[in-house]
């Protein structure tokens, strides 16, 4: 496995970027990993080798990166109410879909430029705050991105004029969409509204509910780590990218 940390120049400024990659038979076809609103940790980086390992070079950027280089946060961020998780509160309010779409035009450009890097189909799926993003740089580079996941977004439907549900007909790739039967930040009449408005859009993919389980169910360290809802994951994550990248 290569692995490097690099940044990838946006027009904001420098995106720090987690890079791994087969160490053998390359080139191989980029994915792009966006973080949940706990930002980029150890945790994030081993799922990324995960990825790795299988076939893919995939890049997992700091988004939180605007509001300068402290934006990593220790494991205390997982308790609510913590001077971490304030600390992370007080940047994550401020994300919005436009700024990440640039961004990820960014690390599009980035791609083009390396030879590790098979020429073709992107992936991009992302967890919590990122579900959102990822379903939206779909829509954005319909071209480009020919498979899209997000686990246990959030607010996949609402009244934002940049609301990912309002510009799913324009995607051209599959959709993979895994929601948690238990989520405050994407509760079941969501899930199924948006699953109404996936039919009526035509998208490919599917909307898959993991009953029994909670927001961030796929997360090792999270306290409702649930193993076998995790491993579903995995596999219906490497199946949407065998079928849509190779």
């Amino acid at each position: 496995m290569i692995e490097k940390t690099l940044d990838i120049t946006t027009k904001d400024g420098a995106m720090e970027t987690f890079i791994c990659h087969p160490e053998r038979n390359g080139p191989s076809s980029a994915v792009l990993f966006l973080m949940d609103a706990h930002g980029v940790r150890e945790e994030l980086k081993d799922m990324a080798r995960r990825l790795g390992t299988v076939g893919y070079y995939v890049l997992l950027p700091n988004l939180y990166y605007r509001a300068g280089r402290d934006t990593i946060y220790g494991p205390e961020v997982q308790e609510e109410g913590s001077a971490e998780h304030k600390r992370m509160r007080a940047v994550r309010t401020k994300m919005t879909i436009p700024p990440v779409m640039d961004d990820i035009g960014a690390m599009l450009a980035f791609i083009g430029q390396q030879n590790e890097v098979k020429r073709g189909a992107v992936g991009c799926h992302g967890y919590c705050m990122s579900g959102p993003y990822a379903l939206a740089a779909a829509a954005r580079y319909p071209d480009r991105i020919a498979a899209a996941a997000s686990f246990y977004g959030t607010w996949l439907v609402s009244e934002a004029e940049e609301s990912p549900h309002l510009s799913l007909s324009k995607v051209k790739g599959e959709l993979y969409i895994a929601c948690a039967e238990h989520d405050k930040l994407a509760p079941l009449p969501m899930v199924e509204e948006l699953r109404t408005l996936f039919g009526r859009a035509g998208t490919a993919g599917e909307i898959e509910l993991y009953p029994g389980v909670h927001h961030g169910f796929a997360f090792p360290l999270r306290w409702c780590y649930d193993k076998p809802a995790a491993e579903r994951h995995w596999e219906r994550l490497i199946a949407l990218y065998r079928r849509r990248l190779g």
